[in-house]
């Protein structure tokens, strides 16, 4: 994608972006499609996770009108070939990917529809916040396709197979209560306070030294995949270099010398 002076990338319309200090607010921008996600926008996606600046730390990604996404934009489906197929999904995978195994974590805040590659967007990002509005479908069965983004590695993993299968074979939909009680967020807010909620927790993330955050989203998931042993090799190496590094050492100096907060419940 092309850059403006200055080497800013140029997003498209379907995407806004606005810098708070070290966070990054990242809006969905077509809410008169109800923040469908066509090729465009998810390659748009691609663009600003690549060029985030280094002074960002953590992502709100957001979205415009009543609804997060309704997923896969629909009218820009044409008929493709068996590779043509393949190939788009697997772009997909490609950016998604860049989200979840990125540089820095990301706090999706939710409303309205959550749906098909909406959905597949939002498990790829690292904490959820859903607003009461929310609610959750995968209607890819009632239109002849199959989720391409990504759905069927990443939403199994946080409400497992049977509940998908349910989501897609019968049409069924998720409130935010029943996606809060199923792993699909981790915070429920209310109507209008997502956002707020979002970007104080970005904030709260972005204090943590990025080495340890880096270690959190891309080598925690893939010990968590791995065999008992495997893990516990992988864990040792990342425990010793995530020490090892100076910023750690400031730090752990500082909670010893009684000049950084103790843990106390929020």
């Amino acid at each position: 994608m092309a850059k403006r002076s200055g080497g800013a990338p140029t997003l498209p319309k379907s995407l806004k972006v606005e810098q708070r200090g070290a966070v990054a607010i990242l809006t969905l921008a077509r809410p008169e499609k109800r923040n469908a996600l066509n090729d465009m926008t998810v390659l748009g996606l691609e663009t600003f996770f690549e060029t985030l600046p280094t002074s960002t730390k953590a992502v709100v990604l957001n979205a415009q009108g009543d609804h997060f996404s309704a997923g896969l934009d629909l009218s820009e489906l044409k008929v493709m070939s068996t590779e043509d197929g393949i190939a788009h999904s697997r772009a997909w995978h490609r950016v998604f990917d860049k989200i979840e195994f990125g540089r820095v974590p990301v706090v999706t805040v939710m409303h309205g529809a959550v749906v098909g590659g909406g959905l597949e967007l939002a498990a790829a990002t690292h904490i959820r916040i859903a607003e009461r509005s929310t609610y959750y479908a995968l209607p890819e069965g009632s239109r002849g396709i199959f989720v391409g983004g990504g759905g069927s590695v990443r939403i199994p993993r946080l409400i497992g197979v049977s509940r998908m299968m349910d989501l897609m074979l019968t049409g069924r939909t998720y409130g935010a209560e029943e996606g809060q009680d199923f792993g699909l967020s981790h915070y429920l807010a209310e109507p209008g306070e997502g956002l707020a909620k979002g970007i104080a927790l970005a904030q709260r993330i972005a204090t943590n030294s990025p080495s340890t955050n880096f270690a959190i989203i891309n080598v925690l998931p893939r010990i968590a995949e791995q065999d008992r042993a495997s893990g516990y090799v992988m864990e040792s190496l990342t425990a010793a270099i995530a020490q090892g590094n100076d910023e750690a050492k400031k730090r752990i100096k500082d909670f010893l010398e009684k000049r950084a907060a103790k843990v106390k419940r929020t």
